[in-house]
């Protein structure tokens, strides 16, 4: 079972990494009253980056190995 998520998990990697090279357009971003204009690889990096962090810290949530502090 671990080599299957390790494989998984490289896959996907592997997977994002293409996806990312192929986009190196510029484009522009509206985030409330700002306007960022970015090569779309590195707004897909930063989205690919953030969701792998918030689905760590959901795990983590989940599992109950953040002991919290009364």
């Amino acid at each position: 079972m671990t080599k299957l998520k390790l494989f998984v998990a490289l896959v996907l990697t592997a997977l994002m990494i293409i996806i990312i090279v192929q986009n190196t357009e510029p484009v522009d971003t509206d985030i409330l009253f700002l306007t960022i204009t970015m090569p779309r690889a590195a707004l897909l990096a930063f989205a690919g980056f953030l969701g792998f962090g918030l689905g760590i810290l959901t795990s983590f949530f989940l599992s109950g190995k953040i002991i919290k502090k009364s």
